[in-house]
């Protein structure tokens, strides 16, 4: 009688197959994970800047005064300009803008020799304008870059103070 030899069972070589179970629970940790990353990116990107907490006075049962209260943020003196409206370069006449620019600056004290520069103002920010592609003007990167452009030349004529920020109440390309 010939002795029977054992069959040996293929063991397949590589990862071990999983199972939907495994499969629910990887998918689910995954966007848990994808989420929480998109959060914090989300917290990084924004320029909120979170509310101080209130200041803890050393006499128990004191309640805090004005003084000891975080200042809220203060809006500048808001100066709006007349609108402009330019050719836009490049464009041989057939693209337009019209922007209308309101001016927030530091102090009060500015607004005078804001007026006393109007002209000079209006006419450095006409010749920016009007320099600009609707390449250039078209995208959010190109209106916040434009934004930083009029701030820099704006405050070349100031001495007492500066412009704090720029805002457009009105952006038209046609």
């Amino acid at each position: 009688m010939a002795e029977e030899q054992p069959v040996l069972e293929k063991i397949p070589v590589g990862p071990a197959p999983r199972n939907s179970f495994t499969n629910i629970l990887l998918v689910g940790v995954l966007i848990l994970i994808a989420g929480a990353g998109g959060y914090f990116a989300q917290e990084l990107i924004s320029e909120k800047s979170p509310v101080p907490a209130p200041s803890v006075s050393a006499v128990p049962g004191q309640v805090p005064t004005a003084s000891t209260r975080p200042a809220p943020l203060t809006v500048g003196v808001m100066v709006p300009l007349e609108p402009f409206v330019v050719n836009l370069a490049k464009a041989k006449g057939s693209r337009i803008l019209k922007v209308a620019v309101t001016l927030e600056l530091n102090n009060p004290e500015v607004q005078p020799e804001v007026e006393d520069n109007r002209q000079r103002i209006m006419d450095s920010i006409l010749v920016l304008l009007s320099s600009k592609t609707f390449e250039e003007v078209y995208s959010i990167q190109g209106k916040f870059k434009l934004k930083d452009e009029i701030t820099t030349r704006v405050n070349r004529f100031l001495a007492m103070g500066h412009v704090r920020e720029v805002y457009f109440s009105e952006f038209l390309i046609q």
